[in-house]
């Protein structure tokens, strides 16, 4: 047997079910969205990592499944039965791998579908920083918000004597005319 065989039949279905129960959590509420794209990276390298046991033990199957026809072949029926005997196993290995793989790939579906509900819940705009932006690109230095606020406060004023001084001419002009 080859050490990669052996590597390969020492995963026990007991060592699979505990690395399915480190899988179980796919529930990203409470996390900031960064925290929950780096819990979903994780997974997407326990995925590859898993893809990778699959395809090796998919190699190591056929291998061996090629060993048990050419013992056959040959006569040697108690080698081939040995070799039928490491191919169950590791196909029974492979078959727990691919569940893995399918469960890793939908809690990676569910918890990609939670992030634009977590940035949603981020405040994306800061207003007090945008208000600092703006009044940059007016020309005006951070800290003249009260400068700013009295310009904003007397250009109304403005407006409405305008207004008002508006509405009594035409107040004016309508007396005139009837």
């Amino acid at each position: 047997m080859t050490q990669d065989t052996e590597h390969t039949m020492n995963d026990t279905p007991a060592s699979v079910e505990e690395r399915r129960r480190v899988y179980a959590d796919d529930d990203l509420s409470g996390m900031d969205p960064s925290s929950a794209r780096e819990y979903i990276a994780r997974y997407i390298a326990a995925l590859k990592l898993q893809e990778k046991e699959s395809e090796k033990a998919a190699a190591d199957l056929s291998l061996w499944e090629s060993r048990a026809t050419l013992a056959r072949s040959k006569g040697a029926e108690e080698l081939a039965l040995q070799a039928e005997k490491e191919a169950a196993l590791i196909r029974s290995r492979k078959s727990a791998l691919d569940m893995d793989i399918e469960t890793l790939r939908i809690q990676i579906g569910k918890m990609k579908k939670q992030l634009p509900i977590l940035a949603s819940r981020v405040r994306s705009v800061d207003p007090d920083l945008l208000e600092q932006e703006l009044l940059m690109a007016a020309g005006h230095l951070p800290g003249d918000e009260e400068k700013v606020a009295i310009e904003r406060n007397l250009k109304t004023m403005e407006k409405e004597v305008s207004a008002d001084a508006a509405l009594a001419a035409l107040k004016a002009k309508m007396e005139k005319g009837s």
